[in-house]
């Protein structure tokens, strides 16, 4: 098994000094596309952040496809399930019969709805400005197409093949684009994607898994002072599921339960017939999500046996645990290795959060996922971005990119990633 390189191979170097020049263009270009909302629900703008993407790629290669995905079902407030058409993907591929096949992903969406105040990009400081999005992910898909830039113009492009998808709902947990991300694992032997990193520069490796559920509670209408002995109250049988799932923390490691919402109930003089709760589960084993939904199906069971109750389950489990497997370690390392030869030191720590990251290390593929900009505070009106961390991630990538081209190019078996027939 051919290990990675410690160091860089010199002759790459000057390829990755073509990005020296274009930091301008890809802060104006991330500015550009974070003022335009693209909030997971917004459709035209997220199709907006797609036709400027199709512009922004024209020169990278001429295998574009614009890829419907399927709406997003999710129960409103009346317990009805109801159908969120979502926007477009957009899937780019270049060499698919190279000896070498990379997966490069980025989301368009972000969490700021249409009517959000939050829409302007503005400067903090001379190195750092504020918006929605330029660091989850808007900042990281210019990394992304600057480092794909410089592979192309190098002597060892003809070695990778690529394909990228810019999807439109990985904000909402991809339930759309998640087929086209299980798809391209079938073709693909490694993942790029450009989640920012951690506020510290440093990668992320292991992941826990995530289900986001709904409970919808049923129960009997009646006037709570005339017949409130014939009511079924909704909001308590609702509130007992609530208390003995969060009475489930702290009993299998790694596992938490985050009652997250709820909604219910009218008039005080009325014995309330509906209540909805949704509620997040994290994990850190692909087994546990059976262990979690056996829990879950046991506490409703036992409230269901109440003369007028009715509790429904909605949702699953829509990210596995991302568990490094050797391959996904090998990469890791590849990448701390480059990243120290270029003066960005790199640590990779666990973290709670998922991303399409678990999507493509659920199919067997090694990937890193936190190969986008550095900057913070995102999800929440106070995102930011260091602009000055746009060139070197742009390197980071660049290099990881030549020096699998080069490897390739020398003969080299990565015995440590998944062979494609």
């Amino acid at each position: 098994m051919v290990k990675p390189a410690k160091t860089l191979p010199p002759e790459l170097l000057p390829w990755l000094d073509l990005l020296n020049d274009q930091h301008d263009e890809m802060q104006a270009r991330t500015i550009e596309l974070a003022e335009i909302n693209s909030g997971s629900l917004n459709r035209d703008g997220v199709n907006k952040v797609l036709a400027k993407l199709l512009t922004l790629t024209s020169d990278l290669s001429k295998d574009h496809e614009r890829i419907p995905v399927n709406p997003w079902e999710v129960v409103n407030d009346s317990g009805e399930i109801i159908r969120h058409p979502l926007g477009d993907a957009l899937r780019i591929r270049k060499r698919p019969e190279a000896p070498l096949q990379v997966f490069l992903c980025g989301h368009m969406d972000t969490v700021f709805p249409k009517d959000s105040p939050f829409q302007k990009v503005r400067w903090l400081d001379d190195d750092t400005i504020n918006g929605p999005g330029v660091t989850d992910l808007k900042g990281g898909i210019m990394v992304m197409l600057k480092a794909l830039e410089v592979l192309e113009q190098s002597p060892w492009a003809e070695q990778i093949g690529w394909e990228i998808l810019f999807n439109p709902d990985e904000e909402i947990g991809s339930p759309g684009s998640a087929p086209l991300i299980q798809e391209a694992a079938q073709r693909v032997h490694l993942g790029m994607i450009f989640e920012p990193c951690f506020p510290d520069g440093n990668l992320a490796g292991q992941r826990k898994g995530s289900g986001n559920f709904t409970v919808v509670s049923y129960g009997k209408a009646a006037h709570a002072g005339r017949e409130h002995h014939l009511g079924r109250n909704a909001i308590r049988a609702l509130c007992d599921f609530v208390s003995a799932m969060d009475d489930l923390n702290g009993r299998r490691p790694g596992i938490t339960f985050n009652p997250g919402y709820i909604h219910g109930g009218g008039p005080t003089n009325i014995v309330p017939d509906r209540c909805i709760h949704k509620f997040n589960i994290r994990l850190e084993q692909p087994d546990d999500e059976q262990w979690c939904l056996q829990k879950l199906n046991g506490i409703i069971d036992s409230i269901n046996q109440r003369d007028g109750i009715q509790l429904a389950l909605h949702g699953g489990f829509t990210r596995k645990p991302k568990v490094l497997s050797p391959a996904n370690e090998q990469l890791l390392a590849l990448a701390k290795n480059i990243g120290h030869e270029l003066g960005i030191p790199l640590e990779i720590k666990p973290t709670g959060g998922c991303c399409d990251g678990n999507n493509l290390a659920s199919a067997g593929i090694p990937n890193i996922d936190t190969l986008g900009v550095q900057g913070g505070a995102i999800h929440s009106d106070q995102e930011y971005l260091n602009v000055k961390s746009l060139v070197p991630r742009a390197r980071l990538s660049a290099a990881l990119l030549l020096s699998l081209a080069h490897a390739s190019a020398q003969g080299d078996c990565f015995d440590w990633l998944k062979r494609k027939e």
